[in-house]
């Protein structure tokens, strides 16, 4: 079963389901790649018209005023906002009316479970409200998970990390490819390989980055996860954690970070003058010695490498004597 039938499938119990959408035999679905990309797109697009007009019916049918405490919110559904966002809600909530009621599912023991609107519950909690009006529609778990995918992957308040988990999950769902999931979503494959680069950080820097997802994007993402794979997780897990617990700590700078290499121990050297005249340079640094002869002796050099080399052969003539 395809993207769009599991979609439709899982909202058949929310009011009835479009004719020219009549299940396909079972025996119809594409084999090919390029066939599975073409039917995906398709059912996509005819769920996504089929969940607008679920919305619209929803709309139309008149809210409850239910108790805020009778709303049970599933731990991992809500989407995070920042601080700034969230206090931006909760103003706009204190000085006007709710224009969209939340939508929930009715549970046991007269409850319900929050399908969307988490926020706007948290925000009428802080401000002391006792009630919130809000749709309940009949839907089941798997099609919750389903409609706030396809609601909140392309929202521009969305963070890159979010949409990774969004992206991982449809695959797990869907069974297509990263190359398919980008065709069907209308992004290029780039952005989609970018933003599955979330995948390859170090699990402890995933959960870390999951209480502020906001703290990493995807560009920078892939420079860590690069790193990462090259042997150094656990300065990309502290790069993560800096990022998270320091505000002033950009993301250039976790980078930075973890790409920084040792700096090299500067050569030693001794400079030979004649006087006041600067004849050479003198260096050495992990087993090498050069010699760099100034302008006026440049010409010198190859005289004074035959000296050189005499000398080092008879010093060590010298000691195998003694010995």
């Amino acid at each position: 079963m395809g993207i769009g039938d599991r979609l439709l499938a899982k909202t058949a119990n929310v009011g009835s389901k479009p004719s020219e959408t009549a299940q396909r035999p079972a025996n119809t679905e594409p084999r090919t790649s390029p066939g599975r990309l073409m039917d995906a797109q398709h059912r996509i697009n005819t769920a996504q018209a089929r969940i607008k007009e679920l919305e619209s019916q929803l709309e139309e049918r008149a809210a409850l005023e239910v108790p805020l405490d009778a709303l049970v919110e599933v731990p991992g559904r809500r989407r995070k906002l920042t601080a700034e966002q969230f206090q931006e809600l909760k103003s706009n909530l204190a000085q006007h009316a709710l224009a969209t009621p939340i939508l929930i599912r009715s549970i046991a023991d007269g409850r319900y479970e929050i399908v969307a609107g988490h926020n706007r519950v948290a925000a009428y909690r802080e401000l002391g409200r006792s009630s919130i009006r809000a749709n309940v529609a009949s839907i089941d778990e798997g099609e919750i998970e389903f409609a706030a995918f396809f609601s909140n992957l392309l929202s521009p308040s969305l963070t890159d990390f979010e949409k990774y988990w969004n992206f991982k999950r449809l695959q797990e769902l869907s069974g297509l490819s990263r190359t398919e999931i980008a065709d069907s979503a209308g992004l290029s494959k780039s952005h989609v390989s970018r933003i599955f680069s979330f995948d390859a950080l170090p699990d402890a820097a995933k959960e870390v980055l999951a209480t502020k997802p906001e703290r990493l994007g995807s560009n920078a993402a892939q420079k860590l996860a690069a790193l990462a794979e090259a042997g150094k997780a656990e300065k990309v897990v502290e790069a993560v954690r800096r990022l998270v617990d320091d505000e002033n700590f950009t993301q250039d700078k976790a980078v930075a970070l973890v790409a920084d290499k040792p700096k090299a121990t500067p050569p030693n050297s001794t400079v030979v003058r004649a006087g006041r005249r600067k004849v050479c340079e003198v260096t050495s640094r992990n087993g090498v010695v050069g010699v760099r002869f100034f302008e006026k002796d440049a010409n010198a050099a190859d005289d004074w490498g035959q000296r050189i080399a005499d000398f080092i052969s008879k010093s060590l003539t010298e000691e195998a004597g003694e010995e």
